[in-house]
């Protein structure tokens, strides 16, 4: 017999616990995620199977403290469906996703450990794809590209979207607006490290109308500005989004403006996309479509088509489908 991996062990023997010992209910753990998969035509011109949105696996919970404060914790890695390896196995932490305990209540919720940064962990609700699909997310092709929110902390290798080490902070929400924050007070040592690493959010939403506006710093000094919208009007919804993405030397910078639009028609949603790029020099476009269709309140179909047209790379398409399930 092959002796099993000690991670998977844990991992493993997590999860029963939390599904199976009845004592543990008063913490209402939970388990959950997504799992993904479609046959595609990658930008490289790759007929492939995988993962098209990221699969996770989650382990949360919380527990009541009184006067309505709740302790709260959050475990999530992240997988390749085809193969069933780790995202960014050998180079990327097993909890790569998220790792994180905290508190919960009236006056917000506090977090501390590794996750998303503030303006990552929610510039998502401004792209019909939610910056997740590697087919047609105009929001995974052009937003944020020179600023890494941790660099070198993958084993040397940036992180785009969550820091070690971090506090995450997020407001009550009152008249509609979320103050959202992130940082770390742990000085890195990563080379070019030059000073503390923060992320800030002002969110709107109330009725037909979202908004945000964002800024990050990371520890670099690499520096990004986000501002989008949303309007909602029945079946419609139109989002607009800018960012601004300039390296701590102003060796390079990226701007971005994307157009995107989504609409129901029966249980079908259908997707647009649009955006254009000035990176440095170069001027950049990318154009999707896409359409979704619940079989279930957790499991969905969907096709996407891409076409990028970059400056120097010339112009590359990626279509397909898959299923996703969320549990």
């Amino acid at each position: 017999m092959h002796p099993i991996p000690v991670r998977q062990f844990v991992c493993a023997f997590t999860i029963a616990i939390a599904a199976s010992t009845p004592s543990w209910a008063q913490s209402s753990v939970a388990v959950g995620g997504l799992v993904d998969v479609g046959v595609f035509r990658g930008f490289d011109g790759i007929t492939q199977v995988g993962t098209v949105q990221r699969s996770n696996l989650a382990l949360s919970g919380h527990e009541d403290l009184g006067g309505g404060v709740q302790a709260i914790f959050r475990l999530s890695t992240r997988m390749e469906l085809d193969t069933g390896a780790g995202e960014g196995a050998g180079y990327k932490p097993f909890w790569h996703d998220e790792s994180t305990l905290g508190l919960k209540g009236p006056w917000g919720t506090v977090r501390v450990g590794r996750a998303m940064t503030a303006m990552w962990a929610n510039d998502w609700k401004f792209d019909p794809w939610a910056n997740f699909n590697r087919i047609a997310s105009p929001a995974w092709y052009l937003w944020h590209p020179l600023t890494p929110s941790d660099p070198a902390t993958n084993n040397g290798a940036d992180e785009y979207g969550r820091i070690d080490n971090g506090i995450f902070y997020d407001s009550p929400t009152i008249a509609g607006v979320t103050v959202r924050l992130s940082g770390s007070p742990e000085r890195r040592r990563a080379p070019g490290a030059t000073g503390l690493p923060y992320s800030t959010v002002v969110e709107y939403g109330q009725g037909r109308l979202a908004a945000m506006a964002a800024f990050e710093r990371n520890s670099r000094g690499d520096k990004d500005t986000f501002v989008a919208g949303k309007y909602t009007a029945g079946p419609a919804a139109l989002m607009a989004a800018w960012d601004d993405s300039r390296t701590f030397d102003a060796s390079g910078r990226a701007r971005a403006v994307t157009l995107d639009a989504t609409y129901r028609i029966g249980a079908v949603t259908l997707k647009a996309g649009w955006g254009r790029q000035r990176l440095n020099a170069d001027l950049n476009h990318f154009a999707s479509v896409g359409a979704d269709y619940p079989l279930s309140r957790r499991t969905t179909l969907y096709v996407s088509a891409g076409r990028k047209a970059d400056q120097r790379a010339g112009v590359r398409t990626s279509y397909g489908g898959g299923m996703a399930h969320a549990f």
